[in-house]
């Protein structure tokens, strides 16, 4: 693919429902820019495609898994005992999406 043009990310932008301001859409376009220098940087980087893939970004790392163990619940009554709102055993909080 080649690089992005003002009229890609126009297009992209109307496929998204997002309309964009000649200034946004310069923004878009810098930030592309920013990213292919990036990718053209790294793959510059000699035999990058004989390395391979991390899995984690310690090499010595190791973990423990313990025993799962099920332990005894409280009671309800205690759990809501510190509840702000509270209706039936359900906890009331307040409305943050419309």
């Amino acid at each position: 693919m080649g690089k992005f043009t003002k009229e890609m990310v126009d297009d992209y932008a109307s496929k998204l429902l997002i309309g964009l301001t000649p200034e946004e859409n310069k923004m878009v376009l810098n930030e592309f820019e920013a990213i292919d220098k990036t990718i053209d940087m790294v793959n510059k980087i000699p035999n990058i495609t004989k390395i391979e893939p991390m899995t984690h970004t310690l090499d010595d790392f190791v973990f423990d898994l313990r025993e799962d163990v099920a332990l005894e619940a409280i009671p309800i009554e205690n759990a809501l005992r510190n509840a702000g709102q509270v209706e039936g055993r359900e906890i009331e909080v307040p409305k943050v999406v419309d």
